[in-house]
């Protein structure tokens, strides 16, 4: 994931709400969202080149999300996957503060990330850039590729639209569309990461369009005070070309 949103416990009748583009290089391999077979409890999209994922839910509820910190300089080849952090949260048991704790040594190899790890009692965010992690209180976040509600302009944007669009649910087509805004924001406004200034302007949508490199996918996930789940993804061609679509509704559970 390169742009995550969270309302947390920031609506009465919709304690988790969650709207996360995906922005990847068209050529790499990926699987769509769907059930593990090999982990029939998780529900998410499987990155087929280094494993592991950017986003998942289980049958139980626990959230987890992914996205990397930019900063070339300090890219490293042969690490660990990041998306394994992912995986294997969903795959586990561990609190979301207890799994923090335990791959605190993992995370000091991987290149830079920010991750989100949540059970539905709590939410907690944890950056190895620092490595600081904190609890969530309740509120609307938001975060690229830098860290925790970082104000570059399409955080607050995306921000600002979240808690418009959490007022009318069930109706999801508000949160469909903060993460469809293409809008490019002006120079003065970019931040500075060491990326060239061409990438600067192209990452700087939140929604990024390109042959090569784009938003792959926009996912909405949300979990009402009864238990019930909505899972949906829309999936992106090239030049945003508009791709296959997938839903998955079902009630949360108290097994893994």
């Amino acid at each position: 994931m390169c742009l995550i949103f969270v309302a947390w416990r920031a609506h009465r009748d919709y304690p988790v709400v969650v709207a996360a583009n995906r922005d990847e290089f068209f050529v790499r391999p990926t699987a769509p969202a769907g059930f593990w077979s090999e982990a029939p409890h998780i529900l998410a999209g499987h990155d087929l080149e280094a494993g592991g994922s950017w986003m998942g839910v289980t049958r139980s509820g626990r959230f987890a999300a992914l996205t990397n910190y930019r900063d070339p300089a300090q890219m490293r080849s042969g690490v660990p996957s990041r998306g394994g952090l992912v995986a294997n949260f969903l795959a586990g048991n561990a609190s979301p503060q207890g799994y923090l704790d335990q791959i605190a040594p993992l995370a000091r190899q991987c290149n830079g990330y920010n991750l989100l790890v949540g059970d539905g009692e709590s939410l907690w965010w944890s950056s190895n850039v620092g490595e600081v992690s904190r609890e969530l209180a309740p509120g609307v976040y938001g975060v690229s590729n830098h860290l925790l509600d970082t104000p570059w302009p399409k955080v607050g944007a995306g921000k600002t639209a979240l808690s418009r669009a959490i007022e009318d649910l069930p109706d999801e087509n508000g949160l469909f569309e903060l993460l469809r805004d293409d809008s490019l924001h002006p120079d003065e406004h970019l931040p500075q990461t060491g990326v060239p200034l061409d990438w600067e302007r192209l990452l700087s949508a939140a929604f990024v369009k390109s042959p090569a490199y784009g938003t792959r996918s926009s996912t909405v996930f949300i979990q009402e005070s009864g238990g019930r789940i909505t899972f949906d993804e829309q999936t992106w061609l090239p030049d945003a070309a508009i791709g296959p679509r997938r839903r998955f509704r079902f009630t949360a559970s108290s097994a893994r």
